[in-house]
């Protein structure tokens, strides 16, 4: 386990940078996000399984490609299909790599953002006060909590805060986390969610649990790495996604779906657990934008035009 100084260390050395099934039994998600507005939920992440993290949690980077309907369905509304963006695993995305370029004409950033990784983070641990006053809780009391960039940042804020003197996953001078859900512009807001002023020790119980069932590796709950063969099914579906074409099940099904239909990426965010929250809508990472929001409005109109051009040029690179 990573002490608390080497979590710093490796945060802030990230700083300066520029840049699957269930094991293990009934382990499964906690959807903080239903929580009423005005109510919370009290947590204490564990630490990870893996030994090799630095961590207690993993990061995950998803895509979302979205189609006009389904190929055949006369009715069909729109679709997304979530896809692994290769960053994720230290590789070049080539997605991404075609985006970027998108942020330097102002008439492209809302199209750039569209197609922008997000970023959430995999932890895990208990759930000491549940505002959802759950039915049927699983057996495994050791449950994962996928985290978005607004609450996760300030879980980091507080990791780099030197007043902080142990891990807060500590068994016995941990300290517990409060998910607090509020509302703003219309959207959850979880800006309020903070960490418990005092430490306070697993109880018999939750030690008696994490004896019983240990605690899991994060990455096996990462989508898993695409092949050669998936990944230009991925350059498939974007460019056809950019064109406004809808989602052909027949040439790409057997290799991704819509969300709402069994996935094999591996992602564990079904369309049942998507949050509406706004941190969910945070797209971090951006390329620096070259002009003002409101210019960016005024050339919307010719978005459509300048994605046609896109996609012919993509189409010209790999011929």
């Amino acid at each position: 386990m990573a002490t608390l100084a080497e979590i710093r260390a490796k945060l802030k050395e990230q700083e300066t940078r520029s840049s699957g099934e269930s094991k293990g039994g009934d382990n499964s998600i906690y959807p903080f996000w239903n929580l009423k507005e005005g109510s919370e939920s009290t947590v204490r992440f564990l630490p990870d399984g893996n030994k090799d993290n630095t961590f207690f949690w993993v990061e995950r980077s998803m895509i979302k490609l979205p189609f006009a309907g389904i190929k055949g369905q006369t009715e069909s509304k729109q679709v997304t299909v979530n896809v692994p963006c290769m960053e994720m695993y230290g590789e070049t995305c080539p997605i991404l790599s075609e985006v970027r370029g998108w942020f330097k004409d102002p008439s492209l950033e809302a199209q750039g953002r569209k197609y922008w990784k997000k970023r959430s983070y995999i932890f895990q641990g208990f759930v000491v006060e549940d505002g959802l006053k759950e039915d049927g809780k699983p057996e495994n009391p050791i449950r994962r909590f996928i985290i978005g960039p607004q609450i996760f940042q300030l879980i980091r804020s507080a990791l780099l805060d030197p007043e902080m003197d142990d891990l807060p996953t500590d068994a016995v001078n941990g300290v517990d986390f409060k998910l607090i859900k509020t509302s703003k512009g219309g959207y959850a807001d979880y800006s309020t969610s903070k960490w418990s002023r005092r430490s306070r020790p697993l109880d018999d119980k939750e030690a008696a649990a994490l004896e019983a069932h240990g605690l899991f590796a994060l990455k096996d709950y990462l989508p898993k790495k695409p092949t050669d063969v998936e990944i230009k099914v991925i350059k498939e579906m974007f460019e056809a996604s950019v064109d406004g074409e809808p989602f052909d099940m027949d040439r790409w099904g057997q290799y991704f779906k819509p969300a709402g239909t069994s996935q094999v990426t591996g992602d564990p965010n079904t369309a049942k657990t998507v949050s509406k929250a706004s941190d969910d809508e945070v797209y971090d990472d951006e390329p620096a934008t070259t002009q003002s929001t409101s210019k960016q409005e005024s050339s919307t109109s010719t978005s459509s035009s300048k994605a046609e051009d896109i996609l012919a040029m993509i189409r010209n690179r790999q011929k």
